[in-house]
């Protein structure tokens, strides 16, 4: 069977041709930063790694951060992925915003003849509704779970915490926001799918129920189809689910028009009253 390497050339690729604009977030005067140069000294990002929770990318402002989005990459990628992304959307000091790019932990995957990758659980064939790895998808949940608990401790309220992620992230996100104990401030789920469905009318949590939820998807995905997501969103919006729908002519990665609508869902999901 041929490979699923859901890495994310095609985003880099789309940053790096569409370099931040004059408001981007931008560190010790070193000019315009470009997808090329995330660095510690413009950006500020701080590497920690504990026993319990994986290694993460953090981008912070300059001033305490008021809020948090933690980002989840796509298989085989790491949390480098959607570093660059990050001053195109002019979150970071203009709203106060921590970003959190964990690392999924490496492990074989069974699609890919059992290569070892960064991923959030395995996927065992084409059609990742089919024998889902429901032992590595609820094992993710608990180490975002874990990923917004700290945040908590360092001082974000659970609802100024949003999840984002990139396709099989996506799913993560989805499948733990939606189960999640405390109410958080949305969830971002790109070119992705409701994983473990089946259960969720039983499992999901009563304090998300209203959550603001924007889904996004390509109408040319080889690698998620739409119509995956589309019967995703319909779930979610018979359990009655705030769901923001978007979909661009693109396949299984980002666009200029797809990022500007992230950003104008996350000034109003995180701005300030």
């Amino acid at each position: 069977m041929a490979s699923t390497r859901h890495n994310s050339r095609d985003v880099k690729r789309l940053l790096i041709a569409n370099p931040p604009g004059p408001g981007a977030s931008i560190r010790c005067d070193l000019g315009k930063p470009n997808a090329t140069s995330v660095t510690t000294a413009i950006y500020g990002i701080l590497w920690g790694m504990t026993t319990e929770l994986p290694e993460c990318l953090e981008i912070n402002p300059v001033a305490t951060p008021r809020a948090c989005i933690i980002w989840l990459h796509g298989l085989g990628a790491d949390g480098n992925d959607f570093a660059p992304l990050i001053p195109q959307l002019d979150i970071v000091d203009t709203l106060g915003v921590r970003v959190v790019l964990p690392h999924a932990p490496p492990q074989p995957v069974t699609i890919n003849n059992g290569m070892v990758m960064r991923a959030w659980y395995d996927i065992t064939g084409a059609d990742f509704r089919d024998r889902q790895d429901a032992t590595g998808i609820r094992a993710s949940e608990a180490l975002l779970a874990g990923l917004i608990a700290r945040e908590v401790e360092r001082g974000i309220p659970a609802d100024c915490i949003v999840l984002a992620g990139f396709s099989q992230g996506g799913a993560i996100v989805l499948h733990t926001g939606l189960r999640y104990p405390q109410r958080l401030g949305g969830l971002l789920v790109l070119s992705a799918y409701l994983p473990l469905a089946g259960s969720l009318a039983t499992e999901r949590s009563a304090d998300n129920a209203v959550i603001p939820i924007m889904q996004a998807h390509g109408q040319q995905d080889p690698v998620v189809p739409m119509t995956w997501a589309l019967q995703s969103r319909d779930a979610l919006l018979e359990l009655g689910y705030n769901i923001t729908w978007k979909t661009y002519p693109m396949p299984h990665t980002l666009c200029p028009d797809e990022i500007v609508d992230i950003r104008e869902w996350l000034i109003k999901v995180l701005g300030e009253d």
